[in-house]
């Protein structure tokens, strides 16, 4: 559970970044820093994605779609069907150049937490983390 009491809410939530591009990759570890994140994990691909799930449990995951040798919807598929909710209730949150009908119905189909097509606004990226990590009350 995230403190809303401290200063900087995001300096202790653990996030993973999925993406293939390490340029965009640097790009959006400078978002997530400058948004306040500080426990900050990259991988290059899904494959390596899970070993830096099972090693640091992130609560929750940035990822792009299109990588390999795992891309980002069989990523989440795996990841949904692992039957640990210490893993499958994580949330994912797709950053992806693809703004297809297809694949966005695909990732709600698997029942991603949010989709962000790139180029994305640091304001945009913290509205979506927000709405993941925050949950208004009902």
């Amino acid at each position: 559970m995230v403190d809303f009491n401290q200063a900087n809410p995001y300096e202790n939530i653990r996030i993973l970044v999925l993406e293939d591009e390490s340029h965009i990759r640097q790009i959006i570890v400078r978002l997530l820093r400058q948004i306040g994140f500080r426990l900050i994990h990259e991988a290059a691909n899904g494959a390596d994605g899970f070993k830096e799930l099972l090693r640091v449990n992130p609560q929750v995951i940035l990822c792009d779609i299109h990588m390999e040798p795992i891309d980002g919807l069989n990523f989440l598929r795996k990841l949904r069907s692992l039957g640990k909710p210490e893993f499958t209730r994580v949330p994912v949150i797709f950053l992806t150049a693809d703004a297809e009908r297809g694949t966005v119905v695909e990732a709600k189909d698997l029942r991603v937490d949010g989709y962000l097509v790139k180029p994305v606004s640091p304001k945009q990226l913290k509205q979506r983390l927000d709405a993941v990590l925050f949950p208004a009350p009902n």
